[in-house]
């Protein structure tokens, strides 16, 4: 029989386009239709359905690997966090799953948030496979507020056998341009489990007499190919406008890509639509939203997180002197039409997806899969230790 992979919570692909490089493929559990668009354009085998509903008996004697990123907006400080308010009911379905006791019903009807309880689902699982002595390993990703929870999984864990660390990762730390903290929790039966080595760091590290040191952090200018020049600028793609047409840019706040060349700020990169870019003669910036307290990182920095709710995206390249002025508006700083709204493909990118990845569905529908997912650089370093197999940079299109 097939030994398979098993991704509950799969999103548009994250795990599971880390998994292809690394040469093996997923079965993604999803619900959210257009998040299974995606998978299955890209050609991630994918079930659309209900993960709290759908059984576990069909992944039993046949389950090598199981991955799990349960939705976090009922935890992540973007939402209203009442899953925080939820911990309780959360731990108390953990540990009624783990001995085979299914009070979900009852438990759901006094959760604040009704997504809270599905941070308990893998356990479900886990308990049914573990009949079989499965899976082998396991890997686990969501916002940092859930560790507690991760740990509660790893007490049970290791009662079964499994060997188990729980900790904070930082995804820039893996050569990710975007400074993405996750809680992760990585469990073995045949290995040690430990977190993988860091490739990166905040500032280069010499080489010593145990090897080379680590990385600079990738920057964002890195990873969309603009830069050549002390103070890049901006090239942004054309696309992702609810018609699948040009996103509608301000009157005035692009300059030709010819004009960009001129000034050797751009270098190019295959992407799925024409590019174009603002005006060189400006250092740009990316500010997460428009609120006061909004993350600002300078193009030879990582992304902050990036995350994208039930709004119309706000992360924009603003121009760096502007920065200052806090009544910038979506559409520019102060009124102007310079401030011009990251697209998809660049969110994307950002996530080490590449450029060609096919997000379905409208502006909002792809910025919302391309938040919610793992970053597959960030998962090919979790999985490959597993897999035995080794995660060369330049397969996720960025500098080794």
């Amino acid at each position: 029989m097939t030994r398979l992979i098993l991704d509950l919570f799969a999103g548009p692909g994250g795990w599971s386009h880390a998994l292809s490089i690394l040469g093996v493929r997923d079965v993604g559990l999803e619900w959210d239709e257009w998040a299974c668009r995606t998978r299955t354009a890209a050609g991630h085998p994918t079930i659309r359905t209900d993960v709290a509903r759908y059984p576990a008996w069909p992944f039993t004697g046949r389950t090598a690997g199981f991955l799990a990123s349960p939705p976090c907006q009922a935890w992540s400080m973007a939402g209203k966090r009442l899953g925080l308010v939820d911990q309780p009911l959360v731990h108390q379905a953990v540990a009624d799953l783990a001995a085979g006791r299914d009070t979900r019903e009852r438990l759901l009807a006094s959760c604040k948030d009704e997504r809270s309880l599905l941070a308990a689902e893998p356990m479900r699982y886990l308990h049914a496979l573990n009949t079989m002595d499965e899976p082998e390993w396991i890997v686990m990703e969501e916002v940092p507020d859930v560790l507690p929870l991760w740990r509660q999984y790893a007490v049970i864990l290791r009662t079964w056998g499994f060997s188990v660390w729980t900790g904070i990762l930082n995804a820039a730390d893996y050569g990710v341009p975007q400074t993405r903290r996750r809680a992760i929790l990585l469990a073995s039966r045949t290995r040690p489990a430990r977190p993988p080595e860091p490739t990166h760091a905040r500032v280069a590290e010499p080489e010593t007499l145990f090897g080379p040191g680590r990385k600079r952090w990738v920057s964002m200018a890195e990873a969309l190919g603009w830069g050549a020049t002390d103070r890049p600028v901006p090239t942004v793609c054309a696309g992702g406008g609810p018609g699948g047409g040009p996103e509608p840019f301000p009157s005035g706040s692009r300059k030709t890509l010819t004009a960009s060349r001129e000034h050797g700020s751009w270098r190019h990169r295959t992407l799925s639509s024409a590019p174009t870019a603002p005006s060189p003669h400006r250092s740009w910036v990316l500010r997460s939203n428009n609120q006061a307290n909004a993350t600002v990182r300078r193009l030879d920095e990582p992304a902050g997180t990036l995350f994208y709710g039930h709004r119309v995206n706000e992360c924009a390249w603003v121009p760096e002197k502007a920065n200052a002025d806090q009544t910038q508006t979506p559409h520019g700083p102060s009124g102007s039409s310079e401030a011009i709204r990251i697209t998809a493909i660049e969110a994307g990118i950002l996530q080490t997806f590449p450029a060609w990845y096919p997000w379905q569905g409208t502006k909002s529908r792809q910025f919302q899969q391309v938040g919610n997912a793992v970053p597959p650089l960030m998962a090919a370093h979790l999985l490959a230790p597993h897999l035995e197999a080794r995660v060369r940079q330049d397969d996720f299109g960025l500098a080794a």
